[in-house]
């Protein structure tokens, strides 16, 4: 469905004078608030196109209906997304999931919905219906120099894809490990990936980045070949220039110092991207900010630090994306609220005093430092978050506005309730 213009001025007047009210306090810091607000409307989040349908456990998929059947509805329903926050001008397309048939209807259709390509991604960590041999016991690392190749020969086929869409980069993300102790050879695993993540470099495009994702479990529960931001970095640091650690928040063990990964990483240029999520107990994929709010603005303290440090630009200079999937939210719901809490966070972090916390930090005052950032944190910045959107063309309240036009029952009617997107 395509979002009536009316509808969304409507929805705005509707709610422009509570927002105003809200916003008035920050007329005092009108210079501040107007470099915030701007750097909010560069900023954009890719949706990953596996997450627009119903995601699901080991254990069973609940699907809601009125999911996207094709590659072009998933584009329809991030094209829709962005429309009501302006902020989610990007699609990340999984291959073979999302195989482009008609490139040029596709770019085309793109072009309509003011969407671009973020990052292509490979999957060797499924067996697909046509395919000769088996990832059962890994892929890029396979004892079997032939699978090794297959492999390989996949992720050549999706930078294709990509360059076709005028994608810029490819995200390995490897299942590849053990489940018992005895199994692997672990140096040989290492080496084997290594050389396999060699040949796939030697074939990115100059202006290309790939980059190599790391998770510390799940599918293999003794060792991941690829199991922690160390190991990345050592593949992306063999590779060469064009290869990049790939943070997903959720591929992490309990209690690892996500925002100190990151501040190291972009000390040694090696950062590439991240993939937001949030979590309780493991890799549960959960709608972003959900669970720790303040690990994300801790997180992103540290990327405007890091990125200011290097001169980078904040919109551009890393790939920003949603990698969540839940088996009981409306998934458009759930990506909505999770892109309002990246940008909330984002924006509270760029309030942080940097200035009076160097200084702080130099003087061992341990109290003041705290004091700014939980400053920062409480801070509440919805207004700016609100006016951003509102400037940008947007709905003052995304996911408001999506439940009054009963978006979901219109997605159902001229979709089906049966239907299911294919991905996890």
């Amino acid at each position: 469905m395509n979002l009536n213009h009316n509808q969304l001025q409507d929805h705005n007047a509707s709610l422009l004078a509570g927002h105003q009210r809200k916003l008035a306090p920050w007329t005092g810091e009108l210079e501040n608030a107007e470099a915030v607000i701007q750097k909010l409307i560069d900023f954009q989040i890719a949706i990953p196109s596996w997450a627009l349908g119903t995601g699901g456990t080991r254990f069973g998929r609940f699907p809601g209906g009125g999911e996207p059947r094709s590659l072009e509805e998933k584009m329809d329903d991030v094209g829709l997304l962005h429309a009501l926050n302006r902020s989610s001008g990007a699609i990340s397309l999984h291959i073979p999931w999302d195989v482009p048939g008609d490139v040029a209807a596709i770019q085309q259709r793109a072009a309509q919905l003011g969407l671009r390509f973020d990052a292509v991604n490979s999957n060797t960590f499924q067996d697909q219906p046509d395919q000769l041999l088996s990832y059962k016991f890994g892929s890029l690392q396979h004892a079997d120099a032939a699978v090794r190749q297959q492999a390989i020969d996949h992720n050549i086929e999706v930078i294709r894809h990509g360059v076709a869409l005028e994608s810029k980069s490819l995200t390995v993300w490897l299942s590849d490990g053990s489940c018992f102790p005895g199994q692997l050879n672990f140096r040989k695993a290492f080496s084997r990936t290594l050389e396999s993540l060699q040949a796939i470099y030697s074939a990115l495009p100059d202006d290309w980045k790939v980059f190599v994702e790391y998770k510390a479990f799940e599918p293999n529960f003794y060792s991941m070949t690829v199991g922690d931001w160390g190991s990345s970095y050592l593949y992306a640091s063999k590779l060469g220039p064009k290869a990049y650690t790939l943070v997903d928040l959720g591929h992490h063990l309990p209690n690892a110092n996500i925002e100190q990964i990151v501040a190291i990483l972009l000390q040694e240029g090696k950062l590439g991207g991240f993939h937001f999520n949030d979590s309780k107990y493991g890799d549960d994929d959960l709608t972003v900010g959900s669970i720790r709010p303040y690990q994300l603005f801790l997180i992103f303290c540290e990327l405007i630090e890091g990125m200011d440090a290097r001169g980078m630009n904040h919109a551009d200079d890393l790939g920003w994306m949603i990698d969540a999937s839940h088996n009981v939210k409306d998934p458009l719901e759930d990506l909505l609220q999770s892109v309002e809490a990246i940008q909330l966070a984002y924006a509270q972090a760029l309030l942080v005093d940097r200035a009076a916390l160097e200084e702080a930090r130099e003087a061992n005052d341990v109290v003041r430092a705290q004091e700014l950032l939980q400053d920062a944190f409480r801070t509440d910045v919805r207004p700016l978050v609100a006016e951003a959107r509102l400037r940008a063309g947007g709905a003052l309240n995304p996911l408001g506005l999506f439940r009054q036009l009963d978006v979901r029952g219109q997605l159902i009617g001229e979709r089906g309730l049966k239907t299911v997107a294919t991905g996890l």
